[in-house]
């Protein structure tokens, strides 16, 4: 009962470190954090497929809260329960914590120093750059076929000419996808009862 018991503190910590890791060596948001999650999930730990990562990318995306908070909670959960996912969350937490209660200090004293200012500006274009490596790299993953190009266009165009809030165009594109899969349900369907008829 003990080693049961030690056993699964153990998973818990290693849960809460590895997203500490992730948490402390992320920079960018959560989009940036999926070649890092990829990396320590998919092809260190066999943890979860990378499909898996990307379907909880989008869920995380379409749910309210930090995508890198949410894919943490869902990983944790799927690896030990309400109480993985617990331990995990506050791992991929505790570094940002810590970072911003230091820099909120520094920054309000020291925000209007040229040379501050100059640095910030440097982040802001390094951040820039790898969110877009980022978006790039999970769009070539997710847009498999054509309705999922026309969908990433329309959705571009959506939000970016007519400005068009983002919760509705998930919701669209959550409903476009659903219809699609129906469809080709049925069609997989007829076809399987053609062949067996035959």
């Amino acid at each position: 009962m003990y080693e049961k018991i030690n056993v699964t503190i153990k998973n818990y910590l290693q849960l809460w470190g590895l997203f500490f890791k992730i948490g402390a060596m992320t920079f960018g948001g959560g989009l940036a954090m999926l070649p890092i999650l990829e990396r320590e999930l998919s092809e260190k730990r066999d943890w979860a497929t990378k499909d898996q990562l990307l379907d909880y990318y989008a869920i995380g995306q379409s749910t309210p809260g930090i995508i890198a908070v949410n894919v943490a909670t869902f990983i944790g959960f799927n690896r030990g329960g309400i109480l993985g996912g617990i331990f995990a969350t506050l791992g991929i937490v505790t570094p940002s914590i810590i970072i911003i209660t230091f820099l909120a200090s520094f920054i309000s004293s020291y925000s209007d120093i040229s040379w501050v200012k100059k640095i910030l500006a440097g982040i802001n274009v390094a951040v820039a750059a790898i969110l877009t490596k980022a978006a790039w790299d999970f769009g070539k993953k997710t847009i498999k076929n054509i309705l999922g190009l026309l969908i990433f266009i329309a959705s571009f165009v959506a939000v970016y000419f007519l400005k068009i809030d983002t919760v509705i165009i998930i919701g669209v594109s959550a409903i476009i996808g659903v219809i699609f899969h129906l469809i080709s349900s049925k069609k997989a369907l007829k076809n399987k009862a053609g062949e067996e008829d035959t």
